[in-house]
């Protein structure tokens, strides 16, 4: 792929590592050449980079394979994954899967993205259910404020709910930004 087709989403290689195209932009200075600008996320890592291309540079892309997985179970720091069709079992480290697993519970479905087939991340579903463990009672015609108040969910994470919102009430929270969304019947 040349620099002058990067779009949002796109994975490309680079000095041996996978990155993901975040942002670009082409630009067209009065003077001299066109060249293009990009931000750029290792996928592995994490880390942003933003680098200047020309529009003609070439990078081989990046095929990165999706598999849908079930989370199965934790032992010790090691959590389990999985695959849903051939039954094998995924084995993933604390720190790789940390941030995610705020999100899912056992039996949960995942999305393990893998290049060259080792596993650089999982992506829980984009909405997920799960029950609120505790949260500080809500005051009775508490209205004057719309306020919101901690509380902890099944899996440990914390987050702000609003004040009607009981222990033991099941809710709905966006993955993808960590928000409370609705509380489920």
């Amino acid at each position: 792929m040349v620099a002058g087709d990067f779009r949002k989403g796109v994975t490309i290689e680079m000095d041996g590592k996978v990155y993901v195209v975040v942002d670009f932009q082409h630009v067209k200075p009065g003077k001299g050449a066109a060249f293009v600008r990009a931000k750029l996320k290792n996928v592995i890592t994490g880390q942003v980079l933003e680098q200047t291309f020309n529009p003609s540079d070439k990078y081989p892309d990046a095929v990165i394979e999706r598999k849908e997985m079930q989370y199965s179970y934790n032992d010790g720091g090691i959590y389990y994954f999985m695959d849903t069709e051939t039954f094998d079992m995924l084995p993933l480290n604390h720190d790789f899967v940390e941030e995610t697993m705020q999100f899912v519970k056992e039996e949960m479905p995942v999305t393990v993205q893998l290049y060259k087939g080792a596993a650089f991340s999982v992506v829980p579903p984009n909405f997920v259910e799960l029950t609120v463990e505790y949260t500080e009672p809500g005051l009775q015609g508490d209205t004057s404020k719309a306020g919101n108040k901690p509380a902890t969910l099944e899996t440990g994470y914390v987050i702000q709910v609003p004040l009607f919102v009981n222990t033991g009430d099941k809710i709905r929270i966006d993955t993808r930004n960590g928000t409370y969304m609705e509380r489920v019947k």
